[in-house]
């Protein structure tokens, strides 16, 4: 089997194949659909090793239904396999030694999120936007009346734009308020309308649905929860759990040094 590798860029994408630790061919192109010369349907199987990103899942599932057998590789590791040790950031540099480590073997691979988890974390995603979005403007509306010596009730940020239209604010504060105002009185259909999405997709979910009986787990936790974790199986036991999420402090101890790291988002 070949033993390919791709550099996966915003504009380019670079191709790199090698046989006995020799570089065969290589390749830079616009977008991986023109790569189907190299890696399609017609030619023979390869071995394609990528690094985990934004686009890596829809390049798995395209060069996999072409018949290649492909790699994702986890980027927190990508370090060990030599990517960037050389000290030139060079897209072709990357695919050289990338490929080699697909030809040697032994690569952490980064798990495949199933299509299914895919499409409720897209719309997780959406609902995390449109929150923080709300959030931040009726933060900054609140900092703009204060400025005016003027102090809103307080109220949640569903109600906040009927609240302040309700109250009597002079026309010069009523119509630097108006915009955002308008704009958080856009977002509560939509996030409204996600929201219901979100429900269609958890409605197949039967984890979801046992996680969101747990006290003071609600759907939403319980369908981010499991649009990250995907397969259970996957984990031997809780504390690699905790490790996959980030929930415990990093150590790296060596010698008579100790380095404790914070728990990361």
């Amino acid at each position: 089997m070949r033993n390919v590798a791709l550099d996966l860029g915003a504009r380019k994408t670079s191709y790199c194949e090698v046989r006995d630790e020799q570089v065969l061919k290589r390749a830079t192109v616009n977008a991986v659909e023109s790569l189907q010369c190299l890696l399609g349907p017609d030619q023979p199987p390869a071995r394609v090793g990528i690094e985990a990103c934004r686009e890596a899942w829809y390049v798995h599932d395209l060069l996999t239904s072409w018949g290649n057998d492909v790699l994702l590789v986890d980027t927190t590791r990508s370090k060990q396999l030599g990517i960037g040790q050389h000290g030139r950031k060079t897209d072709k540099i990357d695919a050289k030694v990338l490929a080699l480590a697909v030809e040697r073997g032994g690569i952490p691979a980064a798990h495949v999120l199933s299509p299914h988890r895919r499409g409720l974390r897209r719309w997780l995603g959406v609902r995390r936007a449109l929150v923080e979005a709300r959030a931040q403007l009726v933060t900054t509306l609140r900092g703009l009346t204060r400025e005016q010596g003027v102090k809103l009730p307080s109220c949640p940020v569903e109600t906040f734009a009927t609240n302040v239209r309700k109250c009597s604010l002079n026309p010069s504060l009523q119509a630097l308020l108006e915009s955002g105002l308008k704009t958080l009185e856009t977002i509560g259909p939509q996030l409204h309308d996600v929201d219901e999405q979100l429900a269609k997709h958890c409605e197949g979910e039967p984890v979801v649905q046992l996680l969101a009986t747990a006290p003071g787990v609600a759907r939403i936790v319980a369908a981010s929860f499991v649009s990250v974790i995907d397969e259970a199986q996957r984990f031997h036991q809780a504390h690699e759990v905790e490790s996959y999420l980030g929930l415990v402090p990093s150590e790296n101890t060596t010698g008579g040094r100790r380095r404790l790291g914070a728990i990361s988002k």
